[in-house]
C-alpha cells in the first residue's frame, strides 16, 4: 500500500480505502497522537484528517467536533495540494477564508496549522492539524514540533499497514490487502474485466520437513527467494499486483487482456528452483488456478474462493493450470454438502443401512458367508452407492465413523442370529486409517467378547491395500487382528502388478479375485489361462480363493474346474437388505439340504 508497485493514483486510492476503513485499535493510537499534539503545542484542538477526491474525513480528534466535510471546504486541502505546512494565525484576516462556512459557522476555526501526512513513497494522504476558536502566533519551534509529530503519525500508519496488510516473510501485500483491493475496485464503480491467478509452487509439507532438521530459517529463505523470483520471471506491468495469500501461495491480480494467464504463468515458471541458503536449492513444481470476473459483480471473498477452487482442481488432477469451472465447482460443492449430510446421517443414525451379499461355496453350492456393504438412502438424492460417497469420506474422519457404524450393526446381526440355522460369518471392509489406530484390534475383540461371539464370525477385508503397505502402523494393526483370530481378506487381487508382493508381506487368509480377472473366462481363452494359473498359484500357497462378480453359470463352472473355493455375484444374489437376506438364506439352505 505504501510502495509504488502500481500506478500512484491506484496506490493512493488503495491506501485511502484502508485508512478510511474501521479499525478501533489503529484509531485509538491516532487519538493519542492528537491529544499529544495539543498538549505539546499548547493549542486546545487537534485532529488527523484523510482526504480523498471529494471529502475530508476526520479519523481522530481532540477538542474538535467536525467529523467530515467536503474537500472544497477543507482547510487541510491547502496543505495537501501544496505539499507543505500551512499556518493561518487568524483566519478572519486571510482573504481565502473570509466567507468560509467552517470559520463563520461551527466549528468556528480562527487558528489553523496543518502538516501533510506523507508516506515514505511520497504519497500524501491527509494532515495532522492543530486548531482553536481564537487566533494564535505559531513559532518555528512549534512548526518543527508539529512536523515531527506528523512524521511519527506517518511512521505508525506505515507500521500498522505492514503488520496488517503485508506478509512478514516475503514483504508482499497479503491476503487481507487483496480482499481490500478487490473491495475498493468494487466500491469505486470499476467494471473492468479482470482475472485473479493463484500460484502454488512450493511443496510446503516438504518444506516443513526441512524445517524440522534445519530450522525455519531455510524455509523463510525459500519463501523470500520465490517472492523475488516471481516478479523477475513474470514481469508484471504497472498496476498488475502480486500478493502472498498463504504460506507458499501467491496471487496475481490483473486485467483480462493481460498476458498473465494461469497457463502462461505455469509455463513461465517451469523448471525453476529456489534458494534455501548455504548453497542449497529446491526444484519448484508449479500449479496455477485462474478465476475471471467483472469488478463489482462478485464479492471479494467469492473471487478468491473461485481462484482457490481452480488451483485445487489443478493440484488434484496433477496438471499445470486450470480455469475456474462452474460445473466442477458445483460438483465439489455438492460433494462437500454430501459429506456434511453423511456426518449427520452417521450421528443421527438416519438413512444408512447395510446390504449383505452372500458368498457361495463352489463345492457344495451352499452360502458360507456374507459381505456387509453400506448403503445410503439420501433424503434428496435417493439411494447412493458406496462409490458415490466413500471416496470423499476417505479424505476425512468420517471413514472411521462409518467403519464403527458398520461394525456395530454387523455384530448386532451376528448376535441376533446366535442360535439360528441361517447364521453365517460376516466380513466388513476396513481402511488403513482404522488399521493404524493402536487400539483398533483390542476394541474389535472386546466388542465380540461383549456380544459373546467367537472372533471367527467377523472377517476383515482390506481396503486401500497400497496405503496399508506404506504404513508400518497399519501393518502392525493388521498383525494384531490376525493374532486375535480375525480372518483377513485381500480385495481386488489381479488388478495390478504389485499384487504378488502383497502375498509375502500381509497376513492373509482369503484372496478375492477381482471381477476384471474372471469376467471373460467363459468366452476368452487367454482369460481362462490367466485365471487358472493365478488360482493354482494361490491354492499352492494355501489361501482360500474367492471370485467376485460371477454373473453366469459358465463362469461358475470354469471357476469350479480351476479349483476356486468360493464365489459371489449377481448369479447368486445381489446385495440384500437384512430381512430379504434372511428369507433368501432360509430358502437357499433348505433347498440344499
Amino acid at each position: 500500500m505504501f510502495t509504488r508497485s502500481g500506478g500512484d493514483d491506484d496506490c493512493r486510492a488503495r491506501t485511502l480505502n484502508a485508512l478510511l476503513s474501521y479499525d478501533e485499535s489503529r484509531d485509538q493510537v491516532l487519538r493519542q497522537f492528537v491529544r499529544l499534539a495539543s498538549q505539546a503545542l499548547g493549542i486546545p484542538g487537534s485532529f488527523i484528517s484523510v482526504l480523498d477526491d471529494e471529502m475530508q474525513h476526520v479519523r481522530a480528534a481532540h477538542n474538535f467536533t467536525l467529523t467530515h466535510s467536503t474537500r472544497q471546504d477543507s482547510l487541510c486541502r491547502h496543505a495537501v495540494d501544496s505539499d507543505s505546512i500551512v499556518v493561518v494565525p487568524d483566519t478572519l484576516l486571510d482573504t481565502r477564508f473570509a466567507e468560509h462556512p467552517l470559520i463563520l459557522g461551527a466549528p468556528f476555526i480562527r487558528f489553523y496549522a496543518g502538516v501533510p501526512l506523507k508516506s515514505s513513497a511520497g504519497l500524501i494522504l491527509g494532515t495532522l492539524c492543530v486548531t482553536d476558536v481564537v487566533p494564535h502566533r505559531f513559532s518555528r519551534e512549534q512548526i518543527a514540533m508539529l512536523t515531527m509529530l506528523a512524521a511519527l503519525v506517518m511512521s505508525f500508519l506505515e507500521a500498522w499497514y505492514s503488520a496488517g496488510f503485508a506478509d512478514p516473510v516475503t514483504g508482499l501485500p497479503n491476503r487481507q490487502r487483496l480482499i481490500r483491493d478487490l473491495q475498493f475496485l468494487a466500491a469505486s464503480g470499476d467494471t473492468t474485466l479482470r482475472r485473479l491467478v493463484l500460484i502454488d509452487c512450493i511443496d510446503m509439507p516438504r518444506a516443513y520437513e526441512l524445517a524440522r532438521s534445519m530450522g525455519m530459517g531455510p524455509v523463510e529463505s525459500l519463501l523470500k527467494d520465490v517472492a523475488t523470483l516471481l516478479p523477475l520471471r513474470l514481469r508484471p506491468a504497472p498496476g498488475e499486483m502480486l500478493y502472498t495469500v498463504a504460506t507458499g501461495r501467491f496471487a496475481l491480480l490483473t486485467r483480462q487482456e493481460s498476458r498473465l494467464t494461469a497457463s502462461w504463468v505455469a509455463d513461465k515458471l517451469t523448471g525453476i528452483s529456489a534458494d534455501l541458503g548455504d548453497g542449497l536449492s529446491v526444484a519448484l513444481v508449479t500449479h496455477t488456478g485462474e478465476a475471471g470476473f467483472r469488478t463489482g459483480e462478485l464479492p471479494a471473498q467469492e473471487i478468491l474462493r473461485r481462484a482457490v477452487s481452480a488451483l485445487h482442481e489443478a493440484i488434484t488432477r496433477n496438471v499445470a493450470s486450470m480455469l475456474f469451472s462452474e460445473d466442477t465447482d458445483t460438483r465439489h460443492t455438492r460433494d462437500f454438502t454430501l459429506m456434511h449430510d453423511l456426518a449427520a446421517a452417521i450421528r443421527q443414525d438416519k438413512g444408512l443401512w447395510l446390504a449383505y451379499q452372500p458368498k457361495i461355496c463352489l463345492h457344495s453350492g451352499k452360502p458360507i458367508g456374507l459381505e456387509a456393504l453400506i448403503r445410503w438412502q439420501h433424503p434428496q438424492h435417493g439411494e447412493l452407492s458406496p462409490a458415490q460417497f466413500l471416496p470423499f469420506a476417505g479424505q476425512t474422519e468420517l471413514l472411521s465413523e462409518l467403519t464403527a457404524w458398520v461394525t456395530e450393526r454387523a455384530i448386532a446381526r451376528l448376535s441376533r442370529l446366535r442360535d439360528s440355522y441361517i447364521q453365517l460369518p460376516v466380513t466388513i471392509n476396513v481402511s488403513s486409517s482404522d488399521f493404524s489406530r493402536d487400539s483398533f484390534a483390542d476394541e474389535l475383540e472386546e466388542q465380540m467378547i461383549r456380544a459373546k461371539l467367537p472372533v471367527s464370525l467377523l472377517g476383515i477385508e482390506c481396503l486401500e491395500t497400497e496405503r496399508i503397505l506404506e504404513s508400518p502402523a497399519a501393518m502392525q494393526g493388521l498383525e494384531m487382528l490376525k493374532l486375535r483370530g480375525f480372518g483377513i481378506s485381500l480385495d481386488d487381487f489381479g488388478t495390478g502388478y504389485s499384487n504378488i508382493s502383497y502375498l509375502r508381506r500381509m497376513p492373509l487368509d482369503v484372496i478375492k479375485l477381482d471381477r476384471s480377472l474372471i469376467s471373460e473366462i467363459s468366452s476368452d481363452t487367454a482369460s481362462r489361462v490367466i485365471a487358472r494359473s493365478i488360482i493354482a498359484m494361490l491354492k499352492d500357497l494355501d489361501y482360500t480363493v474367492l471370485a467376485e462378480g460371477v454373473e453366469n453359470a459358465e463362469t461358475e463352472t470354469a471357476l469350479t474346474d480351476f479349483g476356486c473355493d468360493q464365489a459371489q455375484g449377481f448369479f447368486y444374489a445381489r446385495p440384500l437388505p437384512e430381512t430379504a437376506l434372511d428369507e433368501w438364506l432360509g430358502w437357499r439352505l433348505r433347498s440344499k439340504c
